[in-house]
């Protein structure tokens, strides 16, 4: 079994070494995550990592189980004092297992995802181990939890071009495993890159959801 809050640690540690080379206007560069700019991102990830459960709870109640809403209402104090502090605030929680229901698979999904979020528009490298991309890629296709990544992948085999990794029966999609836990996560982008039978399929219902 993998040792997800080392898996964690490793891969909050990677992206901070690429926020930190970051210049200014990158802060403000637009992302794979439409509403949202590298600097919301990066809080979003330090209020994620340092909400416990009850508080979680208490957010996703007040803004009536919109997560939208509640997103905002976690991420805007870590928006107030700028990148740096938003790095600081980040590496902080470097260490920390602080996840919904203590499910540290989402939490490694939302690092993993929301890091190329940020890297691919920038054209940075950004290259999550492979054990933390099998992790993510096998949780997503088991459990709707951030997103709805088992629906959308129902009924499809996922075949991994990079890793000994094949997941679910059906029509075939295949492509690295990065680009089928980015499309689980509902990024269509790396759905472009997918190919095989089910690849126009999951194209389809990705389309849907837009």
């Amino acid at each position: 079994m993998s040792d997800l809050p080392q898996l964690l640690r490793a891969e909050r540690s990677r992206l901070v070494e690429l926020l930190t080379e970051l210049d200014t206007d990158d802060w403000e560069h637009s992302t794979l995550c439409p509403s949202w700019s590298v600097h919301e991102i990066v809080a979003h990830l330090a209020a994620a990592a340092s909400t416990p459960t009850p508080i979680w709870l208490l957010t996703m109640i007040r803004s009536r189980f919109d997560t939208d809403r509640h997103n905002d209402r976690l991420l805007r104090r870590h928006l107030e004092n700028g990148p740096a502090a938003a790095i600081r605030s980040f590496q902080a929680t470097i260490s920390t297992t602080n996840a919904p229901f203590g499910a540290l698979e989402a939490a490694l999904g939302e690092v993993v995802v929301h890091g190329q979020d940020i890297a691919r528009p920038l054209g940075l490298p950004l290259d999550p181990s492979p054990e933390a991309l099998r992790t993510v890629a096998e949780f997503f296709a088991r459990k709707d939890f951030a997103v709805n990544s088992a629906t959308l992948v129902k009924g499809l085999q996922l075949c991994s071009t990079d890793l000994d990794l094949r997941l679910g029966d059906g029509p075939a999609v295949c492509g690295t495993a990065l680009d089928l836990v980015l499309t689980m996560a509902g990024r269509a982008q790396a759905a472009d890159c997918l190919e095989g039978e089910g690849a126009v399929l999951l194209r389809e219902r990705l389309g849907a959801l837009a």
